[in-house]
C-alpha cells in the first residue's frame, strides 16, 4: 500500500501505522462521520435553546460509538478484562484505500480523579451534548466545529483550533451546509490493555499511552494531515 506521507517519514514508522490499521480493520470498519448530500455538503440542524446550526453526525457513526461505549460500561471496572474507554480516529482514505489520519483521541471511562463514570460517556444514548467527546454542545468536537463551520454562533465560541479543523475539512466554511474537501470517516473501539497496540513489543498498553503513541507516529508520517496539536500521556482511564 502506498500512502501520501511526509518525504522524510521513517518507513518503519509508516509500517507500524499500516500494521495497526490492518489489525483493527480501520479502513473497512470506519463509517461516515457526517450526514451528507450527493455533493458532499454536510447537513446541519438547529440545536439548543438558541437553535444554533449544528453539523449532523451520521447515524452509522452514532451506532458505532454507542455500541463501543456500551461495551466499556458493561465490562468489569478493574482486572485483566477491564475496558478503559474509547480510542477513536477521524480519517480520510487515500486513493488506494489507505487510512490518512485527521484526528486521534480518546474518551476515558472515568472522570478526572473521582473514580466515577465520565460524564462524557454516561447514559450515552441520550448524551447528545457530550457524546463521548463528539457531542453537539460547546467544548465538544461537533459543537465547536459547528461554531467554526456554520454561521450564527457567537464569535467567542469559534476557537483557533476548530477554525483549523473547518479550513482543513471544508471548502467553503462558514456556510449553512459546508462542503467537504474529501469524504471523512470515523472509527472507534473499546480499548483494553491487551488490545493490539501500535507497539507490539511493549506488551499491554494503556489507553492513554496508546493515544500518545498513535499521535506521535501519525504526526511524523502525516504532518500535513493530522489536526492534533499535541499528544499528552494522561492517566489511564481518565477522560480526554
Amino acid at each position: 500500500m502506498t500512502l501520501t506521507t511526509s518525504p522524510t517519514a521513517d518507513l518503519r514508522k509508516l509500517a507500524l501505522w499500516e500494521t495497526f490499521c490492518s489489525r483493527h480493520a480501520i479502513a473497512y470498519g470506519g463509517v461516515p462521520l457526517f450526514v451528507t448530500d450527493g455533493e458532499g455538503r454536510v447537513r446541519s440542524a438547529p440545536y439548543g435553546r438558541d437553535r444554533r446550526a449544528i453539523l449532523q453526525r451520521a447515524p452509522e457513526m452514532e451506532t458505532l460509538l454507542v455500541g463501543q461505549v456500551e461495551r466499556v460500561l458493561a465490562s468489569p471496572p478493574t482486572g485483566p478484562d477491564r475496558l478503559e474507554g474509547i480510542l477513536y480516529l477521524m480519517f480520510r482514505r487515500s486513493n488506494d484505500g489507505g487510512v490518512i489520519p485527521l484526528y486521534i483521541g480518546r474518551a476515558g471511562r472515568f472522570g478526572r480523579g473521582d473514580g466515577n463514570v465520565s460524564a462524557n460517556i454516561e447514559d450515552i444514548r441520550r448524551n447528545v451534548g457530550r457524546f463521548a467527546r463528539w457531542g453537539s454542545g460547546y467544548a465538544y468536537h461537533i459543537g465547536d466545529l459547528s461554531a467554526a463551520a456554520c454561521p450564527g454562533h457567537p464569535g467567542t465560541k469559534c476557537s483557533p483550533k476548530y477554525r483549523r479543523w473547518a479550513d482543513r475539512l471544508f471548502t467553503d466554511a462558514p456556510a449553512p451546509n459546508p462542503r467537504l474537501r474529501h469524504p471523512v470517516f470515523f472509527w472507534a473501539t473499546a480499548w483494553a490493555p491487551s488490545s493490539p497496540s501500535i507497539w507490539a513489543e511493549f506488551g499491554p498498553c494503556s489507553l492513554a499511552f496508546q493515544e500518545y503513541l498513535l499521535i506521535g507516529v501519525a504526526a511524523e508520517c502525516f504532518p500535513g494531515e493530522l489536526l492534533n496539536e499535541e499528544g499528552v500521556n494522561r492517566r489511564a482511564g481518565e477522560e480526554d
